[in-house]
């Protein structure tokens, strides 16, 4: 007799510890993908093949946040040097402000969010080919090859994840172009989105992946791969081309950071929203704050926080097409005045001026010292909701970030990266790491990176601790999100300074991460995210 019961339904506190190990530790939001990892390190791999086994193999696993259709960033410490990596992909070139103009959607103000339109060129692919050659000791073969063994022998679907898969469905149910049916072909191939525990296989994500590592990826950009997303363009109205896949290359770029308070916090530079982070805490360092949960120390992270999205979303761009002032947004001056604005009030903020005149993360680090802060996303959820047929590549929708704005930095180019919600962080001392974190999350991403660093910095916490603290989330204007669990007390003291505050029903929103810092005894102390199903699996 089989035993009864819901597995979405959690109603008593519950608490996890940290995790430690010292040869090595995965950190993600599924325990497969983590073990995927793991047994990279095992094999004799470092962090690097650990973060790219375990990405992979989240495509699979975990396919409502990613897939082989994502784009990807990356911040590695290895050999006394942090590197950062940026693999998001361009808009077609066939995409203009003109052409938007003649479809209406300049009318809107934005790409439509689902179907072919918002498409970028995938860079996940490219970005396991590059990370695993460039600075990883397996092929990427070997480290494809659980993701490979996880879609074709299939896995049983975890509980969040499936209820991420359910809200899919209905939505994508209310798409009615032929470009979505390859979705449900793939995604629902029974008709309904896989159940907790029911097991789910792909044999085309499987044959996918294999030809991606086979050819080091170019199979996906220039190959037969590239032939189906093409031939799949065609027939239903989409916009890639073959040298919008041909042309893509990922970009090894050097990570912005700011000093707070004896720390640096490193982020990946525009067209990434990192900054927002950095210049919440740019503004914040200046204060002294006496616990997490006090009223004036959550006024002022929010207040800071509107301050630098209101920044990124005047400055942001793709910086091969437009200047970001990325030094004069992070100078302590322009932090000095943009402190100076915030009082005990909740306001409204706007840019300032700077010049003078859906994502999963992981992280990973071994035992010889490499680590790794990885995250890949399709946006929302599943992304674009276009699946190329017999190939299981789910498309990301990534080009609604672009502006429709004449004269704006992110406006709409042909071949331009937009402006990207997905951003890993890492944190160092004294020139020494300290280790890789991350919240995935959208526009929660840079919130989530403020609360956890100065849950850190400021108020001590360990890893796990750090992550399982109470969130808010800004959510525009005057609005603040708080999860299930934020003291009410709290949030009553901050709508009576001005913020309309709303407790929400569950905290699927407000961001899932990861974290591993190196102790002072040499050895790895990680956490995962307790909203969501995530693992440390270490050695």
């Amino acid at each position: 007799m089989v035993v009864q019961y819901d597995p979405h339904y959690y109603p008593y506190p519950s608490r996890r510890n940290m995790t430690y190990g010292s040869r090595g530790m995965v950190c993600a939001s599924h325990p497969l993908a983590a073990q995927a990892g793991l047994d990279a390190l095992k094999k004799g791999g470092n962090a690097v093949d650990a973060a790219v086994a375990t990405a992979a193999a989240l495509t699979v696993v975990e396919p409502t946040a990613n897939g082989i259709g994502s784009d990807a960033f990356a911040i590695i410490w290895k050999d006394g040097k942090l590197s950062g990596f940026n693999a998001s992909g361009p808009v077609p070139k066939a995409l203009s402000m003109e052409f938007a103009e003649t479809k209406g959607w300049a009318a809107k103000g934005t790409l439509p969010t689902y179907g072919w339109t918002p498409a970028t060129v995938p860079g996940a692919p490219a970005a396991w080919a590059e990370l695993t050659k460039t600075m990883g000791r397996l092929s990427l073969e070997e480290n494809l090859a659980p993701a490979v063994f996880l879609a074709r022998d299939g896995h049983a679907v975890s509980v969040t994840t499936a209820h991420h898969w359910e809200l899919a469905f209905k939505k994508y149910a209310l798409e009615k172009g032929e470009e979505f049916r390859a979705w449900f072909d793939t995604f629902a191939p029974l008709g309904h989105a896989p159940r907790a525990g029911e097991i789910w296989r792909s044999e085309a994500h499987a044959r996918t992946l294999e030809r991606i590592a086979s050819s080091g990826a170019r199979d996906f950009y220039e190959g037969g791969i590239a032939m189906e997303i093409l031939e799949a363009a065609r027939k239903t109205g989409g916009y890639f081309s073959a040298e919008d896949l041909g042309s893509f290359v990922p970009e090894w770029v050097e990570p912005i950071g700011v000093n707070y308070k004896g720390y640096d916090v490193w982020e990946i530079p525009p067209n990434g929203q990192g900054i927002v982070a950095l210049i919440a805490l740019s503004i914040l360092r200046g204060f002294d704050f006496s616990s997490h949960d006090d009223p004036a120390t959550v006024h002022r992270q929010i207040e800071a926080i509107k301050m630098g999205f209101a920044d990124a979303h005047r400055y942001v761009a793709d910086t091969r097409f437009s200047g970001v002032p990325v030094k004069e947004l992070l100078a302590a001056s322009y932090a000095d005045a943009r402190r100076a604005l915030l009082g005990e009030r909740a306001e409204e903020r706007n840019a300032g001026n700077p010049l003078p005149g859906g994502t999963v993360y992981l992280c990973a680090a071994d035992g010889d010292g490499t680590m790794i802060s990885y995250i890949q996303s399709n946006y929302m959820g599943f992304g674009s909701g276009v699946v190329i047929p017999g190939a299981g590549v789910a498309l990301n929708n990534r080009g609604h970030c672009i502006s429709l704005e004449k004269g704006h930095p992110n406006m709409l180019e042909p071949g331009k990266r937009p402006y990207n919600t997905i951003i890993p962080a890492f944190l160092t001392k004294d020139g020494a790491p300290v280790g890789p974190f991350g919240v995935m999350g959208g526009f929660m991403q840079p919130q989530g990176h403020v609360q956890v660093v100065m849950n850190t910095v400021d108020f001590h916490m360990n890893p796990q601790q750090a992550l399982d603290a109470p969130r808010w989330q800004w959510m525009g204007g005057m609005n603040v999100s708080v999860e299930p669990g934020f003291s009410p007390a709290l949030a009553q003291s901050l709508q009576r300074k001005g913020h309309a505050m709303k407790f929400e029903l569950e905290s699927n929103s407000f961001g899932r991460g990861e974290i591993i810092w190196r102790t002072p005894e040499g050895t790895l102390g990680g956490a995962t995210e307790s909203r969501t199903d995530g693992c440390a699996a270490t050695w």
